[in-house]
């Protein structure tokens, strides 16, 4: 069988047989491992996106608990702040009060010592006062005679009792 052209039916089947068996061989050694590693490394970068996402969402709840939790503490910060402002305020006025009372107390005392002072400096007078009546009397008495001298102690001590 003579074809034209010089074209031999076998030798192209026998190619187109070669053709087939080499097709089947890259096939199953070449595509299908390759095909295997790009769907491989396509759920690999897949499973990083899953991954990235997943961790920006943790990350952003992470961020709203952080705020919420500064939130929290920027006014237990003010109720602090105000619970000290209110003691503050408690312990200068109990201070005043402690200290208008030491004040008090320290007039009071002072008054107390004045007057007991000024007791003090009348007794002396009245006792000076009585000395010198006394003196004044003895005097009398030896200048004059006993009934006049009597006469004048008796004025002196009037007098006396009239001052006081």
């Amino acid at each position: 069988m003579s074809v034209p052209l010089n074209i031999n039916l076998q030798q192209i089947l026998i190619h187109l047989l070669n053709f087939v068996i080499l097709f089947a061989v890259l096939y199953f050694f070449l595509y299908d491992p390759v095909k295997k590693f790009m769907d491989n490394r396509i759920q690999y970068y897949q499973d990083i996106d899953e991954q990235a996402k997943q961790n920006l969402q943790e990350a952003e709840n992470t961020k709203k608990e952080y705020l919420r939790k500064l939130n929290c503490v920027d006014n237990e910060i003010e109720e602090k702040r105000q619970a000290a402002y209110k003691k503050i305020s408690e312990n200068t006025a109990e201070s005043m009060l402690l200290a208008k009372q030491k004040a008090e107390s320290i007039i009071s005392d002072a008054r107390k010592k004045a007057e007991d002072e000024h007791n003090k400096i009348l007794e002396q007078a009245q006792d000076e006062i009585a000395d010198m009546v006394v003196a004044a009397t003895e005097k009398i008495v030896l200048k004059s005679g006993t009934s006049e001298s009597y006469e004048q102690f008796l004025a002196a001590a009037e007098r006396s009792e009239n001052n006081e």
